[in-house]
This record gives structure tokens, sequence and C-alpha cells, in this order.
């Protein structure tokens, strides 16, 4: 197939649009910065402090509006990888085992309820920062590694999504096509901050919105295309009692999982006050179910397509191979639409691409501005520093993405795994620090490790990683049916909770001597008389005293 010239058109047009859109967002930003000078009001009606720079660039100045913020929330969620799997996990698993579009549903909503009005009501930078606060810098930094792995590896995989579509609809090379997407989604998210993302997010998810519907009619109305309901039983799916503690293992890891990622709670952060934190998680949540329509509609569509009637080769017996299964969305819009409704469409999934991207890229940059460079490398850096800093980050961190997702067959693997230690390992840290007040670093640190060896050890077959933990139900055909993900949440959760009340009862009552106390979890009188536990206001480092000498 050559390459489709009037295709290619029409996907630089739409990248300049985006990469206008981003340029306008960010003189926007900058525009924004004179207003510093005027007080604002907080939510409790007390002058809000001035904004410092970058708060600014991370938080947009925490201006974000209920619908700016709903929408851009919305587009992060819904990212090439949720659009492609779920017409992909429609057309061969069935919609019963589609899990991920009522999961991540239910976790903006969960979310909202949980955390999103206490985490701005502190007025939090990052999502690290509550860690940062309660156990000291160094334990915040070991947490950002779960938190950095997934950002990454996830942006890596929507790309690799983003380069297999393009190759089928314009057979332009994969190469080209990921670096390209990734650089203009870096040159914009690196002038503008959150304001270049949030505004180019609206424009994406109208684009997403259309351009999938705009499919639905010309793709079951080909001649190729039967009734979806003569196909049901496929796209539905059936249910196996066997697989019963894998469903509920990955829908938990879901809902639960899909909580502690910096890109929803630097949403969640920008928001003027903490109960619009609240609504935009719920309004989210709501939009996420709404863009998950078109792409299972695709994915049925798919099941009832003969595909031995349609221009495409590469078909065994009029169905999809095993091996093309995850190119069921651009295959639908190559055979079964018009040219110029295909490259509308394929203009949707760059959007979604180009939307989750940026945000992953800027929330592992912000956080290690903000919870590596400041806290621990150099506490007394400058704002313009911290700013560079951020500036640094974004190229690497798109870097990196673009690299894993050109280079690494198992993109997808990986991703999977780092989202199952986000959710073994961060969940139950979120829900101690912020709700637990005796926590502390020796109880967190134990609860980290625990995940890690419980979680590893169950093992990850898509990326040929063998358990050493062979759970209940284990076989060697099925492998790990036991829910051990949520297992190894609940581990760690309870090791956190009982290391910590256990290392305070045994150095409150000198059962163990104060030089023990390696972590300074528990300082003596004098100790405490020259420390501190309050954030500076001006530059944001927090000085835990002890903990951190």
């Amino acid at each position: 197939m050559a390459l489709n010239v009037v295709g290619l058109v029409g996907i630089i047009v739409f990248y300049f649009l985006i990469l206008g859109i981003g340029i306008w967002a960010a003189l926007k930003r900058k525009n924004k910065r004179s207003e510093n000078g005027v007080i604002r009001m907080d939510e409790d009606g007390s002058p809000e402090s001035r904004s410092d720079e970058t708060e600014d660039v991370i938080l947009a100045g925490r201006n974000l509006g209920l619908f700016v913020g709903a929408m851009t929330m919305t587009a992060t969620w819904v990212g090439g990888g949720y659009i492609n799997g779920t017409s992909e996990s429609t057309s061969t698993i069935g919609l019963i085992w589609v899990q991920a579009p009522w999961g991540y549903a239910l976790s903006l909503t969960v979310g909202g309820l949980l955390f999103a009005e206490k985490m701005r009501s502190k007025k939090y930078v990052t999502m690290l920062d509550p860690f940062q606060e309660k156990y000291g810098s160094r334990m915040g930094g070991l947490l950002y590694i779960p938190a950095l792995l997934g950002e990454i590896f996830w942006s890596g995989a929507i790309l690799s999504a983003l380069g297999a579509s393009i190759s089928v609809v314009v057979d332009l090379d994969n190469t080209t096509a990921v670096t390209v997407s990734a650089a203009i989604a870096v040159f914009y998210t690196f002038f503008g901050g959150l304001y270049s993302v949030a505004y180019t997010d609206v424009v994406q998810l109208i684009c997403i919105f259309v351009g999938l519907w705009l499919t639905i009619p010309f793709a079951m109305t080909h001649s190729a295309v039967s009734s979806i309901s003569t196909t049901k039983k496929t796209w539905i799916g059936e249910w196996d009692w066997k697989f019963t503690g894998v469903w509920v293992d990955y829908a938990l890891l879901l809902v639960f999982g899909g909580i502690p990622w910096q890109v929803y709670f630097q949403r969640v952060l920008a928001c003027k006050t903490s109960k619009q934190a609240k609504y935009l998680s719920f309004s989210a949540s709501f939009g996420c179910i709404l863009m998950a329509i078109p792409a299972f509609l695709i994915g049925a569509i798919a099941t009832a397509t003969d595909w031995s009637a349609t221009d495409y080769e590469g078909h065994k017996n009029g169905t999809i191979p095993p091996e093309d299964t995850s190119r069921v969305l651009p295959l639908v819009l190559q055979y079964l639409t018009p040219s110029a409704v295909a490259f509308i469409g394929l203009g949707a999934v760059s959007a979604a691409v180009m939307s989750s991207a940026d945000s992953s890229v800027l929330s592992a940059s912000s956080m290690f501005a903000r919870n590596v460079y400041k806290l621990i490398l150099r506490p007394k850096a400058s704002e313009k520093e911290i700013i560079w800093v951020i500036r640094i980050a974004i190229f690497g961190v798109g870097a990196l993405a673009t690299i894993m997702a050109l280079e690494v067959q198992s993109i997808y693997a990986l991703w999977y795994l780092c989202s199952d230690l986000v959710y073994a390992i961060l969940f139950p840290q979120l829900c101690c620090v912020i709700y637990l007040k005796d926590v502390n670093t020796y109880g967190s640190l134990l609860g980290y490790i625990v995940a890690i060896i419980l979680r590893v050890g169950g093992g990850e077959t898509l990326i040929k990683l063998d358990p050493f933990l062979k759970y209940p139900y284990y076989n060697e055909i099925d492998g790990q049916l036991f829910p051990f993900r949520t297992f190894s949440m609940l581990c760690s959760f309870f090791t956190i909770i009982w290391v910590s009340f256990a290392t305070k009862a045994l150095f409150q009552s000198k059962l163990l001597p104060q030089k023990c106390d390696v972590l300074k979890c528990f300082p003596s009188d004098r100790d405490l008389h020259f420390s501190t536990t309050v954030p500076n206001p001006k530059d944001g480092v927090m000085l835990v005293g002890m903990k951190d000498i």
C-alpha cells in the first residue's frame, strides 16, 4: 500500500491545529501571570496567597474551571489505549470482560468522594506532597519510582498504539508517526504547562467524540457488515467461573488503582475550590462512560463483518486473525468507511493519544522537579531553576516514552505491570497518609517492600516473568487465578498500619532505645525543640525536621 498523501495532509493539518491551540494557551498563561498582583479570595473567604510560577505551570494557577477541568480529566483517561483497547476487547473476549470504561469511571467517582476535597483543601501541589510532609522527602522520593514508571510506560503504550493506527490508515512508517506526535505534545507542554495541556484536551476530546461517532453509521451500513445482533454472543462474551478471581482482581485494580496517579491529582489540585474538585471527578466519570460507547460499537461491528468481502488481505476465513486484533479500530476505519471519514476517525485516535501523552509527561516532570529535585537534591533552588528543571524533565520523559514506544515490544505488558505496582504500592500508602495520622515511615517503608515482593512474586506472563510465589488455585496453564494483586495491596495496607503502631508503642514505652530510631520518626523532646513540620508557604519546601537529618 502506497503512502496516502491526502490522509497525511489531513493529519498534518490536525497536528498544526493542536499545536496552535497549545501555543495560544501558553500565551494565555503568560498573560495570567500579570493578574498575580491582585489579591484573590480563597474558598473559605480568606485572602489567597499569591501562587508562585512553579505552581502556575504545574496547576494553572489553581484557576481551572469546572468545564475545562472536566474535559481535560476525561481526555486524559480516554487515551489511545482506552479507545483501541475497548474495541479490541469487545471483538475478542466480549463486553463482560471489558472492565476499563466502568472501572475508570468508578475510579474517578471514588477519588472524588474520598480524596479530591481533602487533597485540594490542603493546597498540595503534587500527589507526593502528603507523603513527604508525613514521612520525609526521601520516602517520598522512593514512592516517586512506581509513579514515574507508570507515567512513562503509559505514555509509551499509547504512542505505540498511535503508530499502529497511522500505519494502517495512512501507511506512514511507525517511527515518523510516533516521533512527530510525541514532539508536538512535548513542544506545547514545554511552553504552556497545564494551561496548554488543558485547553488542547478540550479540542482533542471534541475531536474524539465527533470522529468516532461519525464512523459508526458508515461502518454499520457497509455491505460486508451484518447486524450486530447476529454476533451478540461474541461481543457480549461468555462467563467462565474459573476466572472469577481474575475478573474481581482487575476490577478492583481499575477502580482503586486508578486513583493514585499524578495526572488525576494534578487536575484536582488545579481546581479553584475543593468542592469543585469533587464535582470535577464526578463529571469526568460520566465522560469516560460516554466516550466508551462508540469504541464498543466499533468492536461489535468488527465481529459482524465478513472481512473476506473487504480489501483487507490479512483476514483468515473472513475474520481478523489474533495477531491483528490489537488493530481492530484502525481496520474498521480503513476498510469499512470512506477515506474522508477514516481520516477524521484517525484524527480522533491521534487526539486521544496526544491528550493522554501530554498529561503523563507533565505529571512525571512536575513530580520530579518538585518532589525529587526541590525537596531532596536542591532545597534552595530558585523558582526560575525549578521551572527549567520541569521543562528539561518534559523533554526527558517525552524522549523516554518515545523510545519505549519504538523499541520495546512488550510495552503494554510493562504498563500493566506498572499499573499493578501503582495499585499494590501507592493506593494503600495514599489511604494511610490521608486518613491515619499515626502511620510513620517505618510502616510506609515495610508496606512498600511487602507490596513489591508479593506482586512481583506472582509473576507476569506477558513479559515472561515466572512466579516465585504460587498463590491458591495456581496452575501451569492458566497461571494465577487467585486475586493476588488485591491480596498484595491489602497486605501492604495492613503492614503499614501494624508496623506503624508497633514501632510507636515500642519507642514510646522505651522498650526500644532512642538510638534505634534510625529514621527519626520519634524524636526526643530535645530534638523536637529544633525541628518543625510546617510547610514553608513561600517556596513549598516541606521542612520535616529530624526525618531528613
